[in-house]
């Protein structure tokens, strides 16, 4: 059976990235070195649109897509379209969304109008919008729905696709190989990251360097992982995406623990060659 390129988000290096440009084109050839095939970005790192496009090139990865804070996307979506197009990107995607912006919370309604706005002018500029989750948007809307399924439902797929996070999908209790059968195609680019927990730890995204979301109590430990290193199973989550259709695995590790960035990329990518990807 045929295997999907893998490529890698780019937040995973970030340490090596932010605020050293100059270690831009070292990184990527590490990578490519590696057995990667593409990557996703997470910002620019002060560098010209049209210099990145070319280091990818002439490294040979592909830039597969590019995740905008949803702020940025508000904020100045022409030059947003304009600075990826320039790269050469297929998709954006949407990482985050804050609480009052989430399923149940005041301004729900708001960030899906904007979102399906953004969606529609992804499109008709050639691009494709996607929308990355945590486990937060696996709540229960009071019709039972989950908050991400209603996301799916309310904008369509020429506007919206999904791009399941596959650890923060089983830390919600979700199945990812049941939830990528469901959506299909529509999982053009699916993330694959491992992690390890026990109990019932909180604050899980100070480890994803976002704004600390205070919750008392909770007593357990929580860590990201290289893939196949976790508690992940992964056989049949690649076999589902494989069947969904989908275009490419994006690995990515928010937090390494005192295992180089880089050296966590080699074993996630490692691991996947064991696999046949």
């Amino acid at each position: 059976m045929s295997k999907l390129p893998v490529g890698i988000q780019v937040y995973s290096l970030r340490d090596l990235l932010e605020g050293t440009p100059e270690n831009f084109k070292p990184v990527m050839e590490k990578l490519k070195a590696m057995g990667y095939a593409g990557v996703e970005l997470a910002g620019l790192y002060g560098l010209e649109p049209a210099y990145v496009r070319d280091v990818l090139g002439q490294v040979g990865l592909v830039p597969v897509s590019a995740h905008v804070p949803f702020a940025d996307l508000l904020g100045d979506l022409d030059r947003v379209i304009s600075d990826y197009k320039t790269v050469g990107v297929e998709y954006i995607a949407v990482p985050y969304l804050d609480q009052e912006l989430r399923p149940l919370g005041p301004r729900y309604g708001e960030a899906l109008a904007e979102i399906k706005r953004i969606g529609q002018a992804l499109r008709q500029n050639g691009l494709k919008l996607m929308y990355h989750n945590h486990d937060f948007e696996f709540v229960q809307l009071p019709d039972g729905t989950y908050g991400l399924d209603d996301m799916y439902a309310q904008i369509g797929a020429e506007d919206l696709l999904v791009q399941l996070d596959t650890c923060w999908a089983h830390v919600a209790g979700i199945d990812p190989a049941a939830y990528i059968r469901r959506y299909g195609e529509r999982c053009a680019v699916v993330h694959v990251k491992d992690y390890i927990k026990t109990g019932d730890p909180k604050n899980l995204y100070e480890l994803i360097g976002t704004e600390v979301e205070k919750e008392a109590g909770g007593e357990g430990f929580f860590q990201f992982r290289p893939v196949g290193f976790g508690q992940i199973f992964w056989e049949p989550i690649l076999e589902a995406i494989l069947a969904a259709g989908s275009k490419w695995i994006i690995v990515e590790q928010d937090e390494h623990h005192g295992l180089g960035s880089l050296e966590a990329a080699r074993r996630s990518r490692e691991y996947l060659k064991i696999l046949g990807w």
